[in-house]
């Protein structure tokens, strides 16, 4: 979801329901901080809800020194991102490449939580693939080292966004340690969401790619849990607000240059 949850999006985002919204992921790499676009990922003053910053990178140090960074920038809540398949990520060691060594992933683990007075969470997958999946492993590993809450994706590094998110794993996750679960993984309506919670048992859910062209989701979501009954869909006029409000922050956020064209990936699933 990097470059989709910049700030005006996560701003959308709770506004409609969203109890917590994750910040793009930043590199662990000092030479980077200083790029327009990670400044632009590291703007948080005056910011709704709770501040989570997500880093990712393989090297132990280098880790705890951006989670101490982006704490001086603002961050409340340090997320350590070893969940993301891409391939550019992957190359570096970083995100679910990490899956396949569990002693460097208790290394940063330890590094970070050490380095920082705010609470650490950890996003990740099921394993590196079919045949190596360690979820249950990683996440007891994450509860030793003082992880407070565990995101986890219901795939696999290679199965990448293809097929269908398995909850099994979440749910064996779930009674293997005591800290909150978060389910994730093709929770698209509020039926699924109420469907993953009772079947994993999970404390609660991350919604990624359905919330992009729907951030109302969320609200329905609530909704949904809250009364068993499905909203009403937005009127018309409402989603026409919506979008054209998105836009013009997005404008007033990126400029005039960059803000038509970031505003085209968000605006196309509308």
């Amino acid at each position: 979801m990097a470059g989709v949850t910049d700030r005006p999006f996560r701003e959308l985002c709770l506004r409609y329901g969203a109890g917590m919204a994750v910040s793009e992921m930043m590199s662990s790499n000092p030479k980077t901080w200083n790029t327009s676009k990670s400044k632009q990922r590291m703007v948080h003053e005056g910011e709704s809800g709770i501040r989570s910053v997500q880093i990712a990178g393989s090297d132990p140090q280098l880790m705890a020194e951006a989670a101490q960074f982006n704490v001086a920038n603002g961050a409340q809540i340090i997320d350590i991102n070893m969940g993301c398949p891409a391939k550019k990520v992957n190359k570096k060691l970083a995100g679910s490449a990490l899956l396949q060594y569990p002693e460097i992933i208790k290394d940063i683990l330890t590094a970070v939580v050490n380095a920082v007075d705010v609470p650490v969470t950890l996003k990740t997958r099921t394993g590196w693939d079919t045949e190596n999946k360690n979820c249950v492993y990683i996440a007891k590993l994450a509860e030793d080292c003082g992880i407070q809450a565990l995101a986890l994706h219901g795939r696999t590094k290679a199965c990448m966004y293809k097929g269908e998110a398995e909850y099994d794993s979440i749910k064996a996750v779930k009674q293997a340690i005591s800290i909150p679960v978060i389910a994730n993984g093709d929770i698209d309506s509020p039926e699924k969401a109420k469907y993953v919670l009772d079947y994993t048992g999970a404390d609660a859910l991350m919604i990624g790619r359905p919330a992009q062209g729907r951030p109302w989701i969320f609200q329905e979501i609530q909704h949904y849990l809250e009364n068993g009954t499905t909203m009403d869909e937005l009127p018309y006029q409402e989603v026409k607000d919506i979008l054209l409000g998105h836009v013009d922050a997005l404008h007033h956020f990126y400029g005039e240059f960059l803000g038509p064209r970031i505003a085209r990936k968000h605006v196309v699933g509308i």
